[in-house]
This record gives structure tokens, C-alpha cells and sequence, in this order.
């Protein structure tokens, strides 16, 4: 069973295109949470994130990843295939 993703965005941020085009070309299918403006939810992300605030913010299976980079990371040092169970 593969894992689920969920991920933080806003419509325009390029490192939340570049998160998703990623996920994308490995056939992932993710939860978008699109935030843009709303306070409230970005409060929300933030308390799942352990406080940080820049976007995108990125969860596999409930565990925060980080941002682009993080995830970015994880595939070149190939670690990234084992957390989305593919």
C-alpha cells in the first residue's frame, strides 16, 4: 500500500510546483492543502510541522518531511522511493 501524502502549497510558489512535479513523475497521488492567505491554516500546518512555516510543507504517512529541499534530499541520496512505500 503506498503511502499518503499530504502537502501544504501556494498556487504560485515555485518550490511548491517543483515538490509536486516530483511527486507527480513518481505516480504519486497526494492531498493538497492550497493555503494561500488563510492564517488560520497556515497556524494549523504549522503546529504539524514542529513550527515551521515555509512553504510547501510536506507529510508522508503523518511524519513531516520539511519543504522542496527536504524532499529533493531524500531522492538524491535514494531514500525517498522507501517512505512512499514504491
Amino acid at each position: 500500500m503506498a503511502a499518503k501524502v499530504e502537502i501544504y502549497t501556494w498556487e504560485f510558489c515555485p518550490f511548491c510546483i517543483r515538490a509536486k512535479y516530483l511527486l507527480t513523475q513518481k505516480g504519486i497521488k497526494f492531498i493538497e492543502y492550497k493555503i494561500d492567505g488563510d492564517e488560520r491554516a497556515r497556524q494549523l500546518m504549522s503546529e504539524r510541522a514542529e513550527g515551521r512555516r515555509s512553504l510547501p510543507q510536506i507529510f508522508i504517512d503523518d511524519q513531516p518531511i520539511g519543504g522542496c529541499d527536504q524532499l529533493q534530499g531524500l531522492e538524491a541520496q535514494g531514500r525517498l522511493d522507501a517512505l512512499l512505500k514504491i
